[in-house]
């Protein structure tokens, strides 16, 4: 499923980064901070949002905003499309619904060689045994 959230439901904010850059981290505000309210999206049915709110309930804000933040990079631009990059892969993961398992018997050759093999280690290790000649 392809994740498309609509660019003004985002709010980006901006801080200095703990990342690589020397001094111009102690000056510059490089780090990008993503915030998504996913109560008020549009982006979702209702449906899919209360899925959403579910599996991500552990990652919201009281106001049900999801944060994210990046200052891998020294570049604002390149920390804000990191912060998309990753709310669409939570988002991607979140999703996802595994497909359901169909119960199956195992077939009769494997029941009998899974027997076969167990008669062959049980006479492997009976012959193990010591012999009494008493």
């Amino acid at each position: 499923m392809e994740v498309i959230i609509p660019f003004h439901e985002l709010n980006f904010s901006y801080a200095r980064s703990r990342g690589p850059g020397g001094q111009n981290v102690n000056k510059t505000n490089s780090a990008a901070i993503l915030r998504w309210n996913l109560q008020t999206t549009q982006a979702f049915s209702e449906d899919v949002k209360q899925r959403l709110l579910h599996k991500l309930a552990a990652q919201l804000t009281a106001e049900g905003d999801i944060l994210i933040r990046s200052e891998e990079e020294r570049d604002q631009d390149q920390n804000r499309s990191n912060c998309i990059r990753k709310l669409q892969a939570l988002l991607k993961k979140a999703l996802f619904v595994p497909k359901r398992r169909v119960a199956t018997k195992p077939t009769r050759s494997s029941v009998r060689k899974r027997l076969d093999s167990k008669k062959q280690a049980s006479e492997i290790k009976s012959n193990r045994r010591k012999i009494n000649y008493d």
